[in-house]
């Protein structure tokens, strides 16, 4: 990196009203590799100026996401810098502060209107306040303020022109300075509006790109013309394609709850990984130079470039990252994966290792795994009628043969493994010349009680054990017999 270049620095600014919605975290995670990928800093700020809106313990959401998604923060609320404090309603003084400096530069002004007056003479020309206020007398002003008027400040917008910027994405963007609202810089009860304190913010913590959905795109002018006022640097803007979710019709329209989850850790819950879902947004706008979809975090890292994000709208599609999370579950070992199941597994009565090797290849989500696997811990109530399966010619009266000599010989077994199950089951289909297929589909049926598991018949013997699978087999016996086990 050339010594002489400006540091980068980055934020990841959220509002604890609620959960991280994935739109959110795609805004942390490209404002950390943008930072990350050239040796800058990356910083949470707490953007709590809302009061209304907050909700309780959703500072801690956002703290526990950011943790689970790896994206480390160098400085915020509980990882103090020099440019603190890191949540907005401890910098209320700031605020005023500056307000006030930008009245004395005549880039803001006192307004003493009540929201009913407002609400009375909206001016259809600017469609919203009417600036009343805007060119009240100093003498005027004074009185208000002496009398105890309550007032907000209000930004003075240039009446004509137009003002222009350069997104990195969307590159030149111009908005007519008259669509531009006198919008509230500092509330009555002295907290900021978020278009007024992120700007303070973000120049006195040093942020030199700013990353956000291109939904702010309209109202960047407006915060452009605050740098301007206060004769400070404008930062780099970065903004986002917006993320259209895919429905299971295959229409698109915008991400909501209708497709699925759209909060980190909604998703989480709904049981993909979080390396996956970092993975999978990454992709939401971005692109990598080769056709590879699969990286860590630190590839990522390697790999971002700014250049790279797309203007057009991101598809979120969940099959797409059921797929990747399958494919990241496959490549774990199933050492790994029977670490990350075991809040899935109801008692060590069983091994996991081996539950997690029957699983891997058959798992998109995992919250998929108890339906999976609780035959494994009782057997549920089933028709003999499964054993009949016209594909592996098996009908009640061949079946009660091949359970009767396959419980012979897997009595015989010493040593209880997989291989010794698979290769005594082979041998019962040679005597008794019957295919494979059809002694496996008995077996499973008895074991499983179910047509379709994870696992065929030698490996679910294996994980329930010698003793477990002899009794359930016994009990299949009695059943085609028409005893009661």
């Amino acid at each position: 990196m050339n010594l002489n270049m400006k540091k980068i620095r980055t934020r990841f600014a959220p509002s604890p009203t609620g959960f991280i919605h994935i739109g959110n975290l795609r805004s942390a995670l490209y404002a950390y590799l943008i930072a990350k990928s050239q040796g800058g800093d990356f910083i949470l700020r707490i953007e709590d100026t809302d009061q209304m809106r907050l909700v309780p313990n959703a500072e801690k959401i956002i703290y526990d996401v950011l943790k689970l998604a790896n994206l480390r923060y160098d400085e915020g609320p509980d990882k103090p810098g020099e440019y603190g404090p890191y949540v907005q309603s401890q910098r209320k003084e700031i605020y005023h502060d500056k307000a006030f400096e930008l009245i004395r530069n005549g880039g803001a002004y006192f307004c003493f209107c009540q929201k009913s007056d407002i609400a009375e003479s909206k001016d259809k020309l600017h469609r919203g306040y009417d600036r009343k206020c805007r060119n009240l007398d100093e003498n005027q002003v004074k009185k208000n303020l002496e009398s105890g008027m309550k007032f907000v400040i209000r930004q003075k917008m240039p009446l004509e022109g137009k003002t222009s910027f350069t997104d990195t994405v969307f590159e030149q963007i111009t908005i007519d300075n008259s669509e531009l609202e006198d919008g509230i810089l500092l509330k009555s009860d002295g907290m900021p509006t978020y278009n007024f304190a992120n700007v303070i913010d973000d120049h006195m913590m040093h942020i030199t790109h700013v990353v956000r959905g291109c939904e702010y795109l309209t109202s960047t002018p407006k915060y452009n013309l605050l740098y301007k006022a206060f004769g400070w640097e404008i930062p780099e803007y970065v903004h986002l394609p917006l993320i259209m979710g895919k429905n299971s019709d295959g229409s698109v329209t915008k991400l909501s709850k209708r497709a699925g989850s759209v909060g980190f850790e909604e998703l989480i819950q709904d049981g993909f990984l979080p390396e996956v879902i970092v993975n999978y947004i990454a992709f939401l706008g971005w692109c990598p130079k080769t056709n590879r979809e699969i990286f860590t975090l630190s590839e990522l890292t390697k790999e971002f470039s700014t250049q790279r994000i797309r203007k057009s709208p991101a598809i979120f599609d969940y099959l797409k990252l059921a797929w990747l999370n399958n494919e990241y579950i496959k490549n774990k070992t199933p050492k790994e994966f029977a670490e990350i199941i075991k809040v899935y597994l109801k008692n060590n009565l069983f091994d996991a290792v081996k539950i997690a090797k029957i699983l891997q290849s058959r798992v998109s989500k995992l919250s998929e795994i108890p339906e999976l696997i609780d035959f494994i811990y009782e057997i549920p109530k089933f028709s003999k009628e499964l054993f009949i399966n016209k594909k592996s010619k098996t009908n009640f009266e061949n079946a009660l043969v091949i359970l009767e000599n396959a419980l012979e010989s897997l009595k015989e077994i010493q040593s209880w493994t997989n291989d010794k199950i698979y290769n005594t089951i082979l041998q019962v289909a040679e005597k008794l010349n019957l295919k494979n297929s059809a002694i496996m589909w008995c077996i499973r049926i008895s074991v499983s009680g179910k047509t379709v598991t994870p696992g065929g018949a030698s490996e679910i013997l294996d994980i329930l054990g010698k003793i477990e699978s002899i009794n359930r087999i016994e009990n299949a016996l009695n059943m085609l017999k028409g005893i009661k086990g």
